[in-house]
């Protein structure tokens, strides 16, 4: 779900100057999580056939949505993951600064 991928789009740029006439994949889901047929739709319009070396049996319907769906999981479970260690790394920041800790000036002193 991340459009923000520099490597994907030097690979489209090199296929658009036309560097090269294959691409190669492990699996499909190296090149993209979703919209796989759209890739390849593109890429074939530039001269580009993408071959995925990936021999598996054929999946059932059911094992494709499980797929999508760990996918999905996945996909959510970094970007919440990756919003607390910002927010982590936000206050400690904010901890070396000499700046109070949320919630600092309720707790009481010892004397």
């Amino acid at each position: 779900m991340n459009d923000n991928r520099p490597k994907v789009k030097a690979l489209i740029e090199a296929a658009k100057k036309g560097k090269f006439a294959k691409l190669v994949i492990a699996h499909k889901d190296r090149l993209t999580r979703f919209n796989y047929k759209m890739y390849e739709f593109f890429f074939k319009q530039l001269g580009v056939e993408i071959v995925c070396v990936e021999q598996v049996l054929p999946k059932s319907f059911e094992a494709e949505l499980v797929e999508d769906m760990l996918a999905l999981i996945a996909t959510f479970s970094a970007k919440i993951y990756g919003k607390r260690s910002h927010q982590n790394k936000k206050r400690k920041g904010a901890d070396a600064n000499g700046n109070d800790t949320p919630g600092a000036q309720n707790q009481a002193v010892p004397e």
